[in-house]
């Protein structure tokens, strides 16, 4: 592969200045019109590879194909990854900054000296010595999550349609809105998308493949208090909000994210408003099983009930809603989806490929359940969500060659 000239760089560096954030609190497709800035920027590209059915939909998702150059019958394959950003950290005015030839010092942000990247408490930089590691400047996060996939996935598209001597099926890429407030798939159209398999670029360390990740509920928590006058509450007044409160406090610490890990799951405060009257609150619940996923729901239950019945007037309804599921449960019966991925990358160079379940969930754990076994490939990029995120240059190249490895062995082995 070291004789294709990569462009992943370039174009994920014209990627991370564009502001993509999502908001959770929006009730459009796509939750910000903003992020259809990239959605135009990408076609664009697309059209200028010589994908001319590459388009923008109303609700901000791209498609576009890279026609088969084989006369095999070869499963048609999807590479997805998501243009937006998360809520949880700025992503305006992103200054991109790449430091060459990394030699494991610390990595001063400019733009606010207290933002430090230290090999000490990032793992996978000591494996990036000679590296160039791209960081944002100290103000907002880089964007690596997922543009460092998009940028991947456009690499390799250059890569495969200016080198027809690389067989491969007919390949469909999708770029979704909103993954990071969980609706990337919500108006995705399958039929169109017209993919048998797919894969997400959507992970951390180079070398990984995701086959499993959490399942996922949502709960809602609303507490109704009883209102009185300051100045005559005694006896009266129960304050909605101090309930939150007491609720918050009496949650178990080893069922909080800080405070698990691997296939531990979590009850995790997202979210809470309200006033003497009312409050809400919102939760995640995590967990790799559906039965771990009741045991934290009837943990809630049981706080909240024995909070609320301190407080004879007071009530509180639970709801929890259904989100998305361990994508492994599906990718057990298509096991060749995984096989061929852990080919693709033995053959970019990855002597003893790491397989493993994500702490977290993508665009592929709902896609898998729609229909289109879907695991996730690395992307390279690190501490997602924060002013402290970064990406090797590298990994990004060696994500897009492990897609062109990918096509190369569907259709050797179709």
């Amino acid at each position: 592969m070291a004789k294709f000239q990569h462009t992943a760089l370039e174009r994920f560096l014209r990627y991370v200045q564009i502001d993509t954030q999502s908001d959770p609190e929006s009730k459009t497709t796509p939750s910000t019109e903003k992020q259809k800035d990239l959605g135009r920027l990408l076609v664009q590209e697309l059209h200028d590879m010589g994908l001319t059915d590459a388009e923008l939909d109303e609700y901000g998702y791209v498609y576009a194909t890279i026609p088969a150059n084989t006369d095999k019958k070869v499963p048609v394959i999807c590479f997805c990854s998501h243009m937006d950003t998360a809520p949880d950290c700025s992503g305006a005015g992103v200054k991109p900054i790449v430091h060459r030839n990394y030699q494991g010092q610390d990595l001063v942000l400019p733009d606010d000296p207290s933002i430090v990247i230290r090999e000490s408490e990032h793992e996978d930089l000591k494996h990036q010595h000679g590296n160039d590691i791209v960081t944002a400047s100290g103000t907002t996060l880089l964007g690596a999550d997922n543009k460092a996939g998009i940028a991947a996935i456009m690499d390799a598209a250059h890569i495969l349609v200016n080198n027809p001597h690389l067989k491969h099926g007919k390949i469909r890429i999708l770029f979704t809105p909103d993954e990071e407030i969980g609706r990337g798939v919500d108006k995705v159209n399958l039929k169109k998308l017209g993919a048998r398999y797919g894969y997400t670029i959507d992970g951390e360390t180079a070398g990984s493949i995701e086959d499993e990740t959490f399942s996922a509920d949502g709960a809602t928590v609303v507490i109704h208090g009883v209102s009185a006058h300051p100045g005559f509450a005694k006896g009266k007044m129960e304050h909605a909000l101090k309930i939150a409160g007491k609720i918050l406090a009496k949650l178990p610490d080893r069922f909080s994210p800080e405070h698990t890990e691997g296939r531990q799951g979590f009850i995790h405060p997202t979210f809470i408003e309200g006033g003497l009257e009312k409050a809400t609150m919102k939760f995640i619940l995590r967990d790799f099983t559906e039965a771990g996923l009741r045991r934290h729901a009837r943990t809630l239950q049981k706080v909240v009930d024995s909070v609320v019945k301190q407080y004879p007037n007071s009530r509180a309804e639970v709801t929890i809603v259904q989100q998305y599921r361990n994508m492994g449960k599906v990718l057990r019966r298509h096991p060749h989806v995984v096989e061929n991925a852990i080919e693709a990358l033995k053959r970019a160079g990855f002597d003893q490929p790491i397989r493993r379940a994500i702490r977290g969930g993508t665009d592929g754990s709902r896609l898998s359940f729609m229909g289109l076994p879907c695991p996730n490939l690395f992307a390279g990029e690190h501490a997602f969500h924060s002013k402290y995120e970064w990406v090797s240059v590298q990994d990004m190249e060696k994500a897009a060659e492990t897609i062109v490895h990918l096509a190369q062995v569907w259709e050797e082995r179709s």
